[in-house]
């Protein structure tokens, strides 16, 4: 099959996606983080001045990026005077910009810091801490701007997250959980006396996630909570006494916690709240606490990070759609003005080439129904006479899901007469407790069947062309689509980036945060229980060809994963190619890697599709 003529290239898509995030507004400034693919992904700290001049804050070879659970998070923090504090790659301690050098806060041994805020002269954050012996321990630190010594607040928990200290300063609250639990499994909300160290905890548990607590004044908190089956906003005494749902509904106000340091929702001076809320996706409203009135706002992006900043009743954000770009985004909450100050992408193709994605749900095994975007080849010079090609996207995580954000990654195949199926299966996020949790010990199960159920579907409803659907996707994703390979015979390719392949090896040499995961996830080590379900084991069924693509400084799936199935399909002579590079992480961040990663993905298609 030829492909389609298409004005977007691969390294138009490999050098795009700025990766905006993290924004933080006063005084009428505005900063936010920026990666730059052609600095091999490096990132920057962005500054948009009163009088709307932009200026880059950190120059090469500072790096913005915090290794906190080794995913990150919000890797700075601006001071009352408008001074950055920041975490660096290279050796991860804090550096206070004042001037034009940065300025180190933090010692050269080894921690690192994240989810920054400053109160009172201190940096308060979360501090991780790699020992000699290959443990690791976390807790809230408060460090002195001037220098000296971090002092202990929170410790003795596996993991902590969202600091928040009370308006009167004398508690702070937290996000605490310890392992085997995932964030989104169960977590506490507890509170802090600063004066003696006293703690309790004011919401949560190992059935519960409470996410975001923040402060409505000095005796109540607001928090999110799943306890419903879904994250609503709750208002809670300091005590865990009288909790209030603010808006009880079947919709999410929160995504799960895999980096540190989002504000899903944000406190107005005027006492309401700017919520993040929906299905997937999350809309921007605003929410009156005293009657319950959630309102939309009339702004042209479909969707939010959950990261929000407020400054006064002005609200910042990162905002998206299918054609619009991630953009740093400024709304007066009074006026309604809207003003995008930052383009994920400077310029977008003709919005012809562009495909505009529909919701979907999909029949799945045992009345299972699975949720789905749909995204149509798109090109205005070609008129399609045939059901095109199709690509499966399966998502990461496994918790996680797709988001109707512009994606020139997808553009390239559509553009090019290839249709797009992102599926959200079991276990994602955005859709309900009971929906996530349908990944509890059917890792390798469910996600595969609600995989293979998509290819299924498309060919049912004469949307593809059964012979010519392919599968592909990254991490947990890329474990699933080896795994689907391997169980059905739907697929004419399957495309894995950085993918699981074996599971006790990934016990033993993950990173810390999803050390245990695998358990929540399949089950106890079980050599039996794995070999049914880890794609290594099953690799006899894999008959269609296959492309690897692996990053070998990965911290979170070893190289071993992918070089291991590369090696078991070579030896069945089964067609695989295997790509690796060279100072590539979790997840490729340079403009090279990315372009020629792609080029090896079109090329991959163009083959089985012919």
């Amino acid at each position: 099959m030829p492909f389609w003529p298409s004005p977007i290239s691969t390294t138009d898509v490999a050098r795009s996606g700025l990766r905006l995030g993290w924004p933080t507004a006063l005084d009428g400034q505005v900063w936010w983080t920026e990666d730059r693919p052609d600095e091999g992904g490096r990132t920057t700290v962005m500054r948009r001045a009163t009088d709307g001049t932009r200026a880059e804050l950190l120059p090469a070879p500072w790096n913005a990026r915090t290794r906190v659970h080794e995913y990150g998070g919000r890797p700075y923090t601006v001071t009352p005077a408008g001074e950055v504090v920041f975490a660096n790659l290279a050796d991860q301690r804090l550096y206070l910009l004042r001037d034009a050098t940065p300025d180190p806060l933090t010692p050269d041994d080894g921690c690192r810091y994240a989810d920054l805020l400053v109160h009172d002269g201190h940096v308060w954050c979360v501090r991780e801490h790699h020992h000699d012996d290959g443990k690791v321990s976390r807790a809230i630190v408060s460090i002195p701007l001037d220098g000296g010594q971090a002092r202990e607040h929170a410790a003795g928990a596996d993991f902590y997250a969202s600091p928040a200290i009370s308006p009167d300063g004398r508690h702070l609250a937290y996000v605490c959980w310890n392992h085997p639990r995932m964030p989104w499994n169960g977590t506490e909300v507890r509170v802090t006396r600063l004066a003696d160290g006293a703690s309790w905890t004011v919401r949560g548990g190992t059935a519960e996630s409470v996410l975001a607590p923040q402060w409505k004044d000095d005796d109540h908190l607001y928090l999110i909570s799943d306890w419903s089956g879904w994250w609503n906003l709750y208002q809670i005494g300091v005590h865990g006494t009288s909790p209030q749902a603010l808006f009880p509904a079947e919709e999410e106000f929160a995504w799960p916690l895999w980096q540190l340091g989002g504000r899903p929702y944000a406190v107005l001076p005027d006492g309401r709240l700017a919520v993040l809320h929906g299905r997937g996706d999350l809309r921007l409203g605003l929410l009156d606490p005293a009657s319950g009135e959630l309102t939309g706002l009339d702004v042209p992006y479909e969707g939010w990070d959950p990261a929000l900043a407020v400054d006064g009743a002005t609200l910042v954000g990162v905002g998206y759609g299918p054609a619009v770009p991630r953009s740093v985004v400024r709304v007066d909450t009074v006026t309604g003005r809207v003003e995008g100050l930052r383009r994920d992408v400077a310029e977008l193709p003709d919005i012809a080439y562009l495909p505009v994605p529909r919701r979907v749900e999909l029949p799945g095994r045992f009345g299972r129904h699975v949720h789905a975007r749909l995204y149509p080849p798109a090109n205005p010079a070609v008129s399609p006479s045939e059901p095109p090609p199709y690509v499966i996207f399966v998502h990461g995580g496994p918790t996680s899901h797709d988001t109707t954000a512009l994606d020139l990654g997808k553009a390239l195949l559509t553009s090019r007469g290839i249709g797009v199926l992102s599926v959200d299966y079991g276990g994602s996020t955005g859709y309900g407790r009971a929906y996530r949790e349908r990944l509890r010990g059917q890792w390798g199960v469910v996600d595969v069947e609600d995989t293979i159920a998509a290819a299924e579907w498309l060919a049912a409803e004469g949307l593809a062309d059964p012979a010519r659907i392919a599968v592909r996707g990254g991490s947990a994703g890329g474990w699933t689509v080896m795994a689907a390979c391997c169980r059905s015979g739907a697929f004419a390719g399957g495309v894995s980036y950085y993918g699981v392949s074996a599971l006790a090896p990934l016990n033993a040499h993950t990173h810390d945060f999803e050390s245990r995961y695998v358990e929540w996830l399949v089950g106890p080590e079980d050599p039996h229980l794995y070999a049914t379900r880890e794609p290594l084991a099953l690799v006899d069924g894999v008959s269609c060809p296959m492309l690897l693509l692996q990053g070998l400084d990965d911290p979170v799936v070893p190289p071993e994963q992918s070089a291991a199935f590369a090696d078991a399909l070579s030896e069945r002579g089964v067609p695989c190619t295997y790509l690796t590079f060279e100072g590539e992480s979790h997840g490729f961040r340079r403009a090279e890697t990315r372009a020629t990663a792609l080029a090896a993905e079109l090329a991959f298609y163009q083959q089985i599709f012919t």
